[in-house]
C-alpha cells in the first residue's frame, strides 16, 4: 500500500515473460496504434498498418517500490472484441480452491488461491458501454495488473478485465454493475505495495485509477488541496511548490494518493508530520452498491458523527473505491540541515534516536541504517562508507533553529558512543547524503542478484525499539540470508529486507522464520505487525494475535454491512477464518 516508504526501486512496464531488471523511472511518448484480436479473442496492440480499430495507447512509467504502499499510473487501452470474452485463469487445476485458507491463522501459503467464476458476458458488455475504449482484456495488461513485479506474493488467477475510469460517475456505474453480477473488484493504483494488495485471486475486474489524477481545488489560505486518487505524491508536490506548500508524506516513488489512503501509509517524514490518517481531512468514496459518500467537510476538526474518513483510510480497498481526497498541506521549510553519525552497535544508534525524541527536538527525519546495508551500498556503488550502524537526521526551521538542533543532537550522540558526526546545509551536499538512504534497496538487489525481498514492517513503542532491533539483529546476523536493516527510528518502525532465492524452498522458509520472529517479538512488546505497509494477504495471519478475535469479528461485521456480496478486494485484510 505505502509501501513502501523506505527504498526506491523503479522499473519499466514488464510483460509476463520479462524479468524486472531496470531500476529507472521512464516515460514513453504518446503513440497511436491499431489493434486486432489474437487467437484467444484478446485485443493486443500491433502495428499501425494492420487491424480493424485504431486506439490511443498511453503508457506511463510505473514505479514499483517494495516499501511503500500504493498508487500511480500506466495504462494500455484496448478495444474489446465483442464476439469473444475468454475466462481467465492461468491454471485450471488451481480453480477448485474453495475452503483454502490463505493468509489466515497460521497460514504460510506463498500462492493466494481463490474460487474462480467466469465474468458474465453481460457485465463485459455493460462495462464497454460505460467506459467505451477505456478497458482491456489483453493478456499482458491483465497479467501486469495481477502479478506485482516487485513482490514475492502471487495468485493463481489474474483479472479478467482491466478498466480505466475517468470520473466518479464511471466508478459508481462500474461498482453498481459488478455488485449486481457479484463479480470481484480489485482497486489498483501504482502497484508499489509489497503485501499482495492488488492480487486478483478470484479474477474479476481490476479498476485502475491512473486516469483520475486531477487537482480539483487548491485552497492556499486554508492550506489544503482536493485531488483525485490517481495523482502521485511527487507530482502533486511539483504542482504545489510554486505556492510554497507541500504534502509531507513521502513513501516510495510511484505511490499515488488513493493508494496511500488505502494502505494508511507514512514514510520517513511521519516522525514530524504524522501518517496518512493525520493528513487526510475528508474523502469521497464509492461504495459497492454504487452509492457515493462524502466522509467529512473541509473543516480542520469536527465532532459530527462517526469518523468515516478514518474508517476508509487503511481499509485497503475492501469497503469501496476512493474517488476524491482532501489533504492537509504544510509550508515548505525555510531551511534544513542533514546530519549523519556512526555508532558501534544498532542499540547505540537506537538509543540516540530515542534520546533525541525525548529531548523535545522536532526532527523531521531520523533514519537508521545497519552495517549490512552500508556494506551493500559500498559494494554496489563503489562507495567507501564506514561499515557500521549509521543514523541520518534532518532538521528544519529557520537557519538558526536548524543549526541549534543539529548541535544538540551532536552532543546527545557523543554521549552514546557516536562518532564521525557530519552535517550539510548546501542543497547538493544534502542530496548526496540522502542518496545513501535512497539507494538502499537497489544495493541489496545488486548484492543478491536473482533474489526476492521479504520485507518486515514491525513497529513498537519507541522505548522498545532498541530492544527489538538488538534481539532481531542477533537472529539476522546468524542467518545465512542477507538481511539489511533500515528503520524510521524516530517512531519505532523498522524494516528488514530479507533477501532469498525464490527457487529455494529452504531459503524461503528461513526468510519466513525470521519474519515471524520479528513480528511476534514486536507483538509481545505491544507493537504491530505493520507500521505502514498494510496487511494485504501477507500480514493477515498475524492479525488475530495483534487485535484479538473480537476485533476481527467487528471488522468482519463492518465489511459485511457495506459489502454484503464480498466483491471489494476479496481475500485481503480480514483473515478468512474469521466469522461472526
Amino acid at each position: 500500500m505505502a509501501l513502501a516508504s523506505l527504498f526506491g526501486r523503479s522499473s519499466p512496464r514488464l510483460s509476463s515473460k520479462t524479468t524486472a531488471s531496470t531500476f529507472f523511472f521512464l516515460r514513453s511518448s504518446r503513440k497511436v496504434y491499431s489493434t486486432t484480436p489474437n487467437k484467444n479473442g484478446d485485443v493486443s496492440s500491433i502495428s499501425a498498418e494492420k487491424g480493424r480499430w485504431r486506439i490511443v495507447v498511453d503508457r506511463w512509467s510505473r514505479s514499483l517500490v517494495p516499501l511503500a504502499i500504493v498508487a500511480a499510473s500506466a495504462a494500455s487501452f484496448a478495444v474489446l472484441n465483442q464476439s469473444s470474452y475468454p475466462s481467465i485463469s492461468e491454471s485450471s487445476s488451481a480453480l477448485d480452491s474453495e475452503g483454502v485458507k490463505v493468509g489466515g491463522k497460521g497460514s504460510t501459503e506463498l500462492v493466494v488461491k481463490g474460487e474462480y467464476k467466469e465474468v458474465p458476458k453481460e457485465l463485459i458488455a455493460e462495462l464497454k458501454t460505460i467506459l467505451q475504449d477505456n478497458l482491456t482484456t489483453d493478456y499482458d495488461e491483465r497479467y501486469f495488473h495481477g502479478k506485482p513485479q516487485n513482490s514475492f506474493h502471487k495468485s493463481v488467477n489474474i483479472p479478467d478485465v482491466v478498466v480505466f475510469p475517468r470520473s466518479e460517475e464511471e466508478v459508481s456505474k462500474i461498482l453498481k454493475s459488478c455488485n449486481q453480477y457479484k463479480v470481484p473488484i480489485v482497486p489498483y493504483g501504482g502497484a508499489t505495495s509489497i503485501e499482495g494488495h492488488t492480487l486478483a485471486p478470484k479474477g474479476g475486474v481490476c479498476i485502475d485509477m491512473s486516469l483520475m489524477k486531477r487537482v480539483k481545488a487548491l485552497h492556499v489560505e486554508d492550506m489544503d488541496v482536493v485531488v483525485e486518487p490517481g495523482i502521485g505524491w511527487q507530482e502533486l508536490n511539483e504542482q504545489l511548490e510554486q505556492y510554497g506548500l507541500f504534502f509531507p508524506l513521502d513513501p516510495g516513488p510511484g505511490a499515488t494518493i488513493g493508494g496511500m489512503c488505502a494502505t494508511r501509509c507514512s514514510g520517513s517524514l511521519a516522525v514530524r508530520y504524522g501518517t496518512m490518517r493525520d493528513n487526510v481531512i475528508s474523502l469521497k468514496v464509492v461504495l459497492p452498491n454504487g452509492d457515493v459518500v462524502k466522509t467529512a467537510s473541509r473543516a480542520r476538526k469536527s465532532a459530527a458523527g462517526y469518523d468515516l474518513t478514518r474508517l476508509i483510510i487503511g481499509s485497503e480497498g475492501t469497503l469501496g473505491v476512493i474517488t476524491e481526497v482532501t489533504l492537509r498541506l504544510q509550508k515548505i521549510p525555510q531551511h534544513s540541515v542533514v546530519a549523519v553519525c556512526n555508532f558501534p552497535t544498532v542499540k547505540d544508534a537506537a538509543d540516540v534516536a530515542i534520546a533525541t525524541m525525548m529531548s523535545g527536538i522536532q526532527v523531521s527525519r531520523v533514519e537508521l541504517l545497519d552495517e549490512v546495508l552500508i556494506r551493500a551500498l559500498n559494494m554496489a556503488n563503489g562507495k567507501n562508507l564506514k561499515e557500521v550502524p549509521t543514523l541520518m537526521f534532518e532538521f528544519i526551521g529557520t537557519e538558526a533553529y536548524a543549526r541549534e538542533q543539529t548541535q544538540i543532537v551532536q552532543e546527545i550522540a557523543s554521549k552514546h558512543n557516536g562518532s564521525d558526526f557530519v552535517f550539510a546545509e548546501e542543497s547538493e551536499a544534502k542530496k548526496e547524503l540522502w542518496k545513501i538512504r535512497k539507494e538502499a534497496l537497489w544495493a541489496c538487489y545488486a548484492m543478491a542478484p536473482g533474489h526476492e525481498a521479504m520485507t518486515t514492517d514491525v513497529c513498537v513503542p519507541l522505548s522498545h525499539l532498541g530492544e527489538l532491533i538488538s534481539k532481531s539483529k542477533k537472529e539476522l546476523d546468524a542467518s545465512p540470508l542477507l538481511c539489511p536493516v533500515i528503520a524510521h527510528a524516530g517512531d519505532g518502525n523498522f524494516h528488514t529486507c530479507i533477501m532469498f532465492d525464490p527457487n529455494s524452498e529452504e531459503q524461503r522458509k528461513e526468510a519466513e522464520r525470521l519474519n515471524n520472529l520479528m513480528v511476534h517479538s514486536a507483538l509481545a512488546m505491544d507493537g504491530t505487525c505493520t507500521g505502514e505497509h498494510g496487511v494485504g494477504t501477507g500480514k493477515m495471519k498475524y492479525l488475530e494475535k495483534e487485535h484479538g478475535i473480537e476485533a476481527l469479528q467487528t471488522m468482519k461485521k463492518i465489511k459485511k454491512a457495506l459489502d454484503p456480496n464480498d466483491i471489494m478486494n476479496p481475500a485481503k485484510l480480514i483473515p478468512p477464518h474469521v466469522c461472526y
